[in-house]
């Protein structure tokens, strides 16, 4: 085909077959000759940001328990904010098409990752749940490949905890196993994701989600949502990416208007605020019918703040897994909407799987009928050994004062 025919179909350019055509043998050639370097940064690969409060706490999590240089390869710099603590030792590296993209940036970004990864003391990749292809397969091709390049030039290099659904795409699948086999970690971030991958011949180190190890935590958002109200806390998010969108908002209407009647407070937290998939259409959809009975968040917290509102709880319902996380790390019990196939090996990890709802009727009645006290005592229990595999994440990384194995320090903000 003619190049003037390529260029004039911009769906060709983003073809992840010609990104790995052009961009696996460049990288590999960008990197010859490469070696660790023990006093150079430690690279890190950003999942997407823009207004996801889950992402911007996978990228903390990581800033809170790696020390020493660290360049965070993103998309655009607004992707992920750096707090001002960490702006002496950290720097964002933009790279639009890394990632995601046309193959002609891919190229440009390519060499310019290959530059910074010449020397690095290691290269990390937050998989959460961007590896087997459920979203944008090409991107997951692109961060196994990342890993891969570094590990064959004897760069420590690893896939940070994530998940693995029940049906991966077969060429994140593929590439997987190659970066697996040239030497990268992959730490599988629940039990169900560990045996998915050995089935598929992955040998994967049984770890968690790193927000496990996240050490910060502000009041902020509870005092401004009502922390002085004395009756019990309810924080319900609704997800931008669950389908059947109105029969989501009946739901939760009803469940926030019976928690109101008895004697529980509700605060309405949208978890990710961005145009493509906006929680904060639902919930603003949710809080237009139920008034007074609840409070609506309309800004982007930070990670710390939600770990601050949510360990004030009594339940946490959501769509976002993050959110999940973070109040089980104060021992909250929250419901999650299951989507990606990510759910179930969490709530499996905390010894509550009653916790990993399916999306449909009768959100109220599960969530109202569960013994909260019982499944707090539970989630309780079983921390210490979630958090412990989180530390899994970080072995032979320098560390910071006070972050060690156990139960995660908390630091105020």
């Amino acid at each position: 085909m003619a190049a003037s025919a390529i260029t004039s179909r911009p769906g060709i350019l983003r073809s992840p077959a010609l990104r790995r055509l052009v961009g696996a043998p460049l990288l590999r050639l960008a990197l010859l000759g490469a070696r660790p370097r023990p006093d150079g940064p430690h690279v890190l690969l950003a999942p997407p940001g823009d207004g996801n409060i889950g992402d911007q706490a996978l990228v903390e999590a990581f800033l809170e328990n790696v020390a020493g240089p660290v360049v965070v390869l993103v998309r655009r710099p607004g992707d992920i904010a750096i707090p001002r603590e960490f702006a002496a030792t950290v720097r964002l590296l933009p790279l639009p098409a890394l990632v995601y993209g046309r193959v002609t940036g891919h190229a440009r970004d390519v060499l310019r990752a290959a530059r910074v990864l010449r020397g690095a003391a290691s290269v990390s990749v937050v998989g959460a749940d961007v590896m087997d292809g459920a979203y944008v397969p090409g991107a997951s091709e692109m961060r196994s490949r990342l890993v891969r390049e570094a590990a064959r030039r004897g760069i420590p290099s690893r896939i940070l905890g994530f998940s693995w659904n029940s049906a991966p795409r077969p060429s994140a699948t593929a590439a997987l196993r190659s970066a697996v086999a040239a030497g990268a970690i992959a730490v599988a971030r629940d039990p169900v994701s560990a045996e998915r991958l050995r089935a598929i011949g992955v040998d994967a180190r049984l770890g968690a989600d790193i927000v496990f190890r996240a050490r910060t935590v502000s009041d902020a958002l509870a005092v401004e949502t009502g922390s002085a109200d004395p009756r019990p806390l309810a924080v319900i998010n609704a997800s931008g990416l669950i389908r059947g969108w109105s029969e989501q908002v009946d739901e939760y209407v009803d469940l926030v208007r019976r928690l109101g009647a008895e004697g529980t407070r509700t605060v309405i937290l949208p978890h990710v605020l961005r145009a493509d998939v906006d929680d904060l259409v639902t919930c603003r959809a949710i809080h237009a019918r139920v008034g007074d009975d609840a409070v609506l968040v309309e800004r982007l917290a930070s990670p710390a703040e939600v770990r601050g509102l949510a360990r004030t709880a009594r339940v946490v319902v959501t769509g976002r897994m993050h959110l999940a996380v973070m109040a089980a790390m104060s021992g909250v019990p929250a419901f999650t909407i299951a989507t990606q196939g990510k759910v179930e090996g969490l709530m499996a990890a905390l010894d509550c799987p009653e916790l990993c709802l399916e999306p449909g009727p009768g959100l109220a009645d599960r969530v109202l009928a569960a013994d909260l006290d019982e499944l707090g005592g539970r989630l309780r229990r079983a921390l210490p050994t979630v958090v412990a595999r989180a530390e899994s994440n970080f072995e032979s990384f320098p560390r910071p004062a006070g972050a060690t194995l156990g139960a995660a320090s908390v630091e105020k903000v």
